[in-house]
């Protein structure tokens, strides 16, 4: 073969290589945009109509301390923290209830701290419905990575462990409690009567931009036709409203809300 039959020949190879490489290239995208609607269109029909959503969000925030030690001249506290307890409100597309509008399992995961507080430790905890609004740490109740709720279908239950109403009759509550924002602090004035609440803050100097702080999850539901959905919560914690703040003792806080549980299975 001389040297210009072997040059074409490269050239015709060369250019054959690219060739199919284009038409693969194509054929793959061709592929990918057709399976990529066909996934859009499969969970645009699954979430056609909204099975459960979370239509409000109340928030009960305060404070309170542990003392340490008591005289003439002063006063020492401990494990200064603020709390929230929080209550989110699940609802059905449906007054009646189906197997598609109860609840056969739910958990709570993806815990995080979105906007960490400069001052403190926060962690989040399961809350007992008949103690919101109390200040309380159950260690027992401390969430780490996931939380599983029991379902139930009786008429009365035991609400001091994680617990829902299959029929939704009862809301998520939980409780972020913020401790040790302050420590070993010592006040001086003993003349007037230390206020256990969100009072305590302002006595002890702690400004509220210094403990504000934000959360999100996600909420996995099963209904029993065992179609999975799940909704993402974002949540700034309230230690003011416009008519008060934390500092006048305790807020109470209804936020309405519109999170979307998106069928994905």
């Amino acid at each position: 073969m001389d040297k210009k039959k072997l040059i074409l020949t490269i050239i015709t190879i060369i250019l054959f290589v690219v060739v199919f490489f284009l038409i693969y290239l194509l054929f793959y995208k061709f592929v990918l945009k057709r399976s990529l609607e066909n996934s859009f269109l499969s969970f645009a029909n699954k979430n056609e109509n909204t099975t459960f959503r979370i239509d409000n969000v109340t928030f009960f925030s305060s404070c309170d301390a542990k003392n340490k030690s008591l005289s003439n001249t002063n006063f020492t506290i401990e494990n200064l923290y603020q709390y929230t307890d929080i209550a989110l409100f699940i609802s059905s597309n449906k007054e009646e209830k189906t197997l598609e509008n109860t609840l056969k399992s739910v958990y709570i995961d993806n815990i995080k701290i979105t906007k960490t507080p400069e001052l403190g430790e926060p962690k989040l905890y399961y809350k007992n419905l008949q103690n919101f609004a109390k200040s309380e740490i159950v260690e027992e109740n401390l969430i780490s990575d996931r939380l599983d709720f029991n379902i139930t279908s009786k008429d009365e239950a035991d609400l001091s462990s994680p617990t829902l109403y299959n029929n939704l009759a009862n809301p998520i509550t939980l409780s972020y409690v913020n401790q040790n924002i302050k420590n070993d602090y010592t006040l001086t004035d003993t003349s007037n009567p230390i206020t256990y609440d969100g009072s305590l803050l302002k006595t002890c100097n702690v400004l509220l931009n210094s403990i504000s702080s934000s959360i999100s999850f996600d909420v996995h539901i099963t209904n029993h036709l065992n179609q999975e959905f799940k909704c993402s919560v974002f949540l700034d914690l309230p230690l003011e409203t416009e008519e008060k703040s934390i500092y006048d003792g305790n807020i109470t806080y209804k936020k309405d809300t519109n999170f979307i549980f998106y069928r994905y299975k």
